[in-house]
């Protein structure tokens, strides 16, 4: 056995062993199909050849925003055929609903997650960055208060405060570079999970389909 299938082995060990890790969708009604757009214009005529249609994949609403005040309890980590990380069904107790997130490292069925102001900075949890801790890890980062979050969603990939001063957060991004938040701005704490997916290799063409 060579190197390369080792490696693939660890990985499928701990998506499946250790995290639990479900192909079947827990919640139903934020499943939606996803047309395939490639190589066609907007009148739906082919206008760049040799695109293939891939797999068919349906899209999972993620709820990247988690404006409201909120307290839930992850119910199940499931695999999301559009992203390279995992995502978890979390269960909220106060709307009765369930709803989609992109699943932190060393996230466990069971958690308690939570988000808004008066929430403690622990795993999974979506605070302000005013309220979150010097060093911390996050992810799901909003670049101001009212806008959508847009940094460090892929698979392990994080950021790590650096500095707080008035009204500001100084953000280390992955890539090294430095930049200047608001602290209203919010973000959820953790590193994104599966993060060893690089690992993976695609043995043949059809593997990617």
């Amino acid at each position: 056995m060579n190197t390369s299938t080792t490696v693939k082995n660890v990985v499928d060990t701990n998506l499946k062993t250790k995290i639990h890790l479900f192909k079947k969708p827990l919640i139903k009604k934020n499943i939606k199909g996803l047309t395939k757009a490639a190589g066609r214009n907007n009148s739906g005529q082919i206008t760049i050849r040799h695109k293939g249609g891939g797999h068919k994949r349906k899209y999972r609403e993620i709820d990247l925003q988690r404006a409201q005040l909120g307290v839930g309890i992850a119910c199940n980590i499931e695999y999301d055929p559009n992203r390279n990380s995992t995502i978890a069904a979390v269960f909220d107790f106060f709307k009765k609903d369930f709803f989609y997130i992109i699943a932190p490292k060393n996230l466990k069925v069971g958690d308690i997650i939570k988000s808004g102001t008066f929430s403690n900075p622990k795993l999974g949890h979506y605070i302000p960055l005013m309220c979150i801790p010097i060093g911390s890890y996050i992810h799901n980062l909003k670049l101001r208060k009212f806008g959508p979050a847009q940094i460090a969603r892929a698979a392990g990939t994080f950021c790590i405060i650096k500095e707080k001063k008035s009204n500001h957060i100084r953000i280390q991004f992955s890539s090294g570079v430095c930049q200047l938040i608001h602290g209203s701005a919010s973000a959820t704490i953790g590193m994104v999970s599966n993060g060893l997916i690089f690992l993976s290799k695609l043995n043949k063409a059809g593997q990617s389909r």
